[in-house]
């Protein structure tokens, strides 16, 4: 299984809920450019190419209980 940081299961809690990365990186109190940097390492952690693949890979592997 992958081992995501808890900023990295922060980031894919509120992308699942739709949150754009200003929106996220306001949440989060990080700028835009960090939520790109941790969806890239998202991506590479999932092997995913784009937030609806990570939103179902999380959901179909209890990522975000």
């Amino acid at each position: 299984m992958n081992n995501f940081t808890d900023r990295e299961v922060e980031v894919i809690k509120l992308l699942i809920n739709g949150l754009s990365n200003a929106e996220i990186g306001k949440i989060l109190f990080i700028s835009v450019h960090t939520v790109k940097s941790i969806l890239e390492k998202i991506y590479e952690k999932t092997n995913c190419h784009n937030r609806v693949q990570v939103a179902v890979f999380a959901v179909k592997n209890n990522i975000c209980n």
